[in-house]
């Protein structure tokens, strides 16, 4: 099995058919949920698809231990070569290896220091060119902090995912206006029953399927 093949498998092929084409460089991405509905799988999936690509991806978590990061991307690749029928672990390695997974605390660690270390990376000579920044209290971060990060996303061409944790299912109730501003794509998960479902809600409005047992993004 090639890249090129896992690529054009990946679940978020169907979220790009959707969202005119998905997120491009230089914009930010959010997901939402309440807690424990698989906003970090739905993140995982992006970050999958960007190592496919080979792009160097950099995980930051914000309420989780790195180790449980690395098995959310075990698991999502393992349940992705097993919903397609492909053998990728000649390829896991290769894909692993464009990735750096890192934990903060928020309350000693802000925005703009996310934006000093990557930037330190990409000096270092790592050509980082996706974030995912998950389990950051949206809520609690300041406007400015926000606009330090979409800055430089801008600037150097990436792209970068957040989730936060929310039940509201409408746009205007997710953030803020001005932070909403800083998201080209705004998406919420929700369940009905035992279906899990993906609202596309910016740019334009769609829906998704979630598989309720793996969380991969169907249809």
């Amino acid at each position: 099995m090639k890249k090129e093949d896992l690529i054009s498998l990946s679940p978020i092929r169907i979220y790009d058919s959707v969202t005119n084409g998905g997120l491009k460089e230089g914009e930010m991405g959010l997901v939402t949920a309440k807690k424990g509905l698989g906003k970090t799988s739905v993140l995982v999936q992006f970050g999958i698809d960007s190592l496919l690509k080979e792009k160097h991806v950099v995980h930051i978590s914000f309420d989780q231990h790195s180790s449980n990061v690395i098995a959310w991307y075990d698991s999502i690749l393992a349940e992705l070569a097993k919903k397609k029928h492909v053998e990728i672990s000649d390829l896991t390695e290769d894909i692993v290896r464009e990735r750096t997974i890192v934990n903060f605390n928020q309350e000693t660690f802000n925005l703009p220091k996310v934006v000093k270390n990557i930037q330190a990376l990409r000096d270092g000579g790592i050509n980082v060119k996706t974030l995912v920044i998950d389990g950051l209290d949206l809520e609690k971060t300041g406007k400015a902090d926000l606009d330090c990060v979409f800055a430089y996303v801008k600037e150097a061409g990436l792209t970068a995912w957040f989730s936060y944790t929310n039940e509201a299912e409408n746009l205007s109730e997710q953030l803020s206006s001005d932070k909403l501003e800083c998201f080209a794509q705004v998406s919420h998960l929700f369940s009905n029953g035992k279906d899990l479902f993906m609202k596309v809600l910016k740019p334009v409005e769609g829906l998704l399927c979630l598989d309720s047992k793996t969380t991969l993004i169907t249809k």
